[in-house]
C-alpha cells in the first residue's frame, strides 16, 4: 500500500503514546549481547514505547525500516544502545555498550512486564472502542528518573516544539555518541550524565530556548540525581513526593515522570493546558472541564485512571478548536 494511504499519529494521539514504526525485513543480529522475551499477552511496540519519544528528531529515539525501535539510554552502569523489534509474538533486543546488560535486564519490565491491564474495565463506550483498535498497549516502566524528568521540565509551560527542540539541541551538544551500530544518519546521543547537566552555561540554556525558571530547576534536580533515582522502587505516591521536594517540580513533571519510570497506571497529569478539556469532551462533551472535573469523570478508573487518560488521547476524540495555537516563544532571539 502507498505510504500516502498510510494513516499518521495527530498531535494527540502522539501525546498519547503512539508513533509509526515501519515493517520491514529482519536486521542480522550484530550485538555483543541480546536477549528475547516473550509476552503473556498481545504487545504493541509502538503504543507501549511511545511515550520514551521527545520528537520526530529525539537523539535518544529512532525507528528504523526493518521494524525496529531503537533507544539510547544512561543506566546505572553506563551509556547503552538498545534495539528492540516483534519477531511473531517474541520480541527480540539487542544492547551494545557498558550499560547494555542492564537494559538487557529490564526488558521485560520496559515492555510492560509488570503492568496489569486485566484490571482496566472500560466504563465508557469511547474508552472501549479504543482499548479494542489499540489492543497491545501496555504501560512501560523504564527504571531511569532523570532521563524522563529534565525532558518533562523542558516542557513546562512552553509548546512541545519548543520543549523538543531545547531537547534536541542540548543531548546533541552535551550528551554522548550512542555506542554501538547506530542507524545511519540517526545520530544517536545518550543524554548527559547529572554532572554536564549541571556545567551547562547559562549562554547555552538561552541558545536552545529554555528559560532561567526551567534550567534552575534541572540544575537543582542533576545536584541530587542519586536521590531521585531512588524513587524509581518506590511506589508512584512516595516517588511523586520524593520528585515535589524539588523546587520547580510540581504535579505535572512529577506525574509526567514516573507514568514512564515507575509505569504508574493510576498517576494523573493534572496542571495541564489542554488534557481536562480533552477528556471532559470526550467523556462528557465538557470542554471546559478543569482539573477537578477531569478527576471527577476519571474516578469510576480508580486504579487505572492513567490508562483511561491513555486511550481517550489514542482516541483521537478532542474539541474543535476555537482558537490560534498557543504562540511559539524564541528567548533565544532576545
Amino acid at each position: 500500500m502507498s505510504s500516502r494511504f498510510v494513516p499518521h499519529p495527530t498531535r494527540t494521539t502522539v501525546r498519547g503514546g503512539e508513533t509509526t514504526i515501519p515493517q520491514g525485513a529482519p536486521r542480522q543480529n550484530t550485538a555483543a549481547a541480546t536477549r528475547t522475551w516473550k509476552p503473556p499477552t498481545p504487545l504493541n511496540l509502538s503504543l507501549t514505547l511511545g511515550p520514551l519519544r521527545r520528537g520526530p528528531a529525539d537523539p535518544t529515539f529512532r525507528t528504523t525500516p526493518d521494524g525496529s525501535v531503537w533507544r539510547a539510554t544512561r543506566t546505572p552502569e553506563g551509556p547503552a544502545t538498545l534495539r528492540v523489534a516483534l519477531r511473531a509474538d517474541t520480541a527480540e533486543a539487542e544492547a551494545w555498550g557498558p550499560g547494555a546488560d542492564w537494559a538487557l535486564d529490564g526488558l521485560p519490565s520496559l515492555l510492560g512486564a509488570l503492568d496489569t491491564p486485566e484490571d482496566f474495565e472500560p466504563r465508557h463506550r469511547l474508552v472501549a472502542q479504543t482499548e479494542r483498535r489499540r489492543q497491545g498497549l501496555r504501560l512501560l516502566r523504564t527504571g531511569l528518573v532523570m532521563e524522563t524528568l529534565i525532558p518533562s521540565i523542558l516542557e513546562q509551560k512552553v509548546t512541545t516544539d519548543e520543549a523538543y527542540r531545547a531537547w534536541r539541541l542540548l543531548v546533541r551538544k552535551y550528551g554522548e555518541p550512542a555506542p554501538g551500530p547506530t542507524p545511519a544518519q540517526a545520530r544517536m546521543h545518550v543524554m548527559p550524565d547529572p554532572r554536564t547537566w549541571s556545567r551547562i552555561p547559562s549562554w547555552e540554556w538561552h541558545k536552545a530556548g529554555v528559560d532561567n525558571k526551567r534550567a534552575s530547576t534541572i540544575l537543582r534536580a542533576a545536584r541530587v540525581a542519586p536521590r531521585l533515582e531512588e524513587a524509581a522502587a518506590m511506589d508512584p505516591v512516595a516517588a511523586r513526593a520524593r520528585l515535589e521536594l524539588i523546587p520547580g517540580i510540581g504535579p505535572w513533571t512529577s506525574a509526567e515522570t514516573v507514568q514512564r519510570s515507575n509505569g504508574a497506571p493510576d498517576e494523573v497529569t493534572v496542571g495541564d493546558l489542554h488534557l481536562p478539556g480533552i477528556i471532559g469532551y470526550a467523556l462528557a462533551g465538557d470542554r471546559t472541564a478543569d482539573d477537578p472535573r477531569m478527576l471527577e469523570l476519571l474516578a469510576p478508573y480508580q486504579g487505572q485512571r492513567h490508562r483511561a487518560a491513555r486511550l481517550i488521547l489514542l482516541s483521537g476524540h478532542t474539541p474543535p478548536r476555537r482558537a490560534p495555537r498557543m504562540r511559539k516563544g524564541n528567548i533565544a532571539a532576545l
